[in-house]
């Protein structure tokens, strides 16, 4: 068992009681692995991992190290990007002739800017069960640690890198009312957090946490162009996620500018849901207001 130690086997062996009752056939277990410190792997992963019949990672050899460290032999196969569609096929026969499968991503929750969302997504339309085993996860490592509100909140993963995808998807985030998740390269944190601020303004607060759960874990909170500047100045190392502050609520138009855009609309032709809907949307104007504004003849 090279690279094992002796507090990680004694929790293999807890765990190996409950495979039993943890592993069922048929079923994929999507399981979520550590992002840093490998103490992280909770007893019911172990037990999964130990007690199906193979694992599909996302870097098999990446996977080795954890593997090792808890002693599992559990054969693995390699499941990523480049072989997710073709593979799916194969994995849904598998599941319907019995196998119990095990989905892992080189850390965190697998699917969270990470492989399987086809995987699952072909086991899940052939009536198969997927079963979740929750654990370790960068998004929300970082926001809870982060200091900002965290309930609601959006994980957007990585931004698209170039074109209109890109600009439609931070001027998204930066109009959010509420925290936005990001994740991204430390050799492009700087001028990402540059384009953060040439739309949300430089002085929105953000926080950016880096090298979670391991030795040089760091939060640095600041303004974004603050942190836009430290970026680029210091290049950063490990793995990084970005959590933005909400937008500043918006001041809502008067009651008689709300009236007369209704008036507008319903002498378009809108029927009166359609104008509720539109103020909301467009104003965030409450229900019961704009259901009034929306009947008013």
């Amino acid at each position: 068992m090279t690279g094992s130690d002796p507090a990680a086997l004694a929790a293999a062996d807890a765990a190996a009681r409950l495979v039993p009752e943890a592993v069922e056939q048929g079923v994929l277990y999507i399981v979520s692995t550590p992002i840093g410190h490998l103490g992280d792997l909770s007893l019911r992963a172990l037990a999964v991992l130990q007690g199906v019949d193979r694992i599909l990672c996302e870097d098999t050899r990446h996977a080795r190290t954890l593997l090792q460290r808890y002693g599992i032999r559990t054969p693995t196969a390699a499941l990523h990007e480049h072989n997710e569609a073709r593979s799916a096929a194969q994995v849904v026969a598998q599941l319907a002739g019995g196998a119990s499968l095990a989905l892992i991503s080189d850390a965190g929750t697998p699917l969270v800017s990470d492989p399987g969302e086809r995987i699952v997504r072909a086991v899940v339309d052939e009536g198969l069960r997927v079963v979740p085993v929750p654990g370790a996860s960068a998004a929300l490592a970082a926001l809870v640690g982060a200091g900002v509100p965290a309930h609601p909140s959006t994980i957007l993963g990585f931004l698209p890198r170039k074109g209109g995808e890109r600009t439609s998807a931070i001027a998204w985030a930066c109009r959010c009312p509420h925290a936005v998740v990001l994740y991204e390269s430390p050799s492009r944190l700087g001028a990402t957090l540059t384009d953060l601020a040439e739309v949300a303004g430089a002085e929105r607060p953000v926080v950016v946490a880096r090298e979670l759960t391991k030795h040089f874990e760091e939060f640095r909170r600041g303004t974004l162009g603050e942190l836009a500047a430290y970026y680029t100045d210091t290049p950063p190392r490990g793995e990084i996620v970005i959590v933005l502050s909400a937008a500043p609520p918006a001041e809502l138009p008067t009651e008689e500018v709300l009236r007369r855009e209704a008036e507008t609309l319903r002498a378009e032709g809108q029927s009166a849901r359609t104008v509720m809907e539109a103020l909301m949307a467009k104003h965030g104007v409450a229900r019961n207001v704009a259901y009034r504004l929306a009947h008013e003849s």
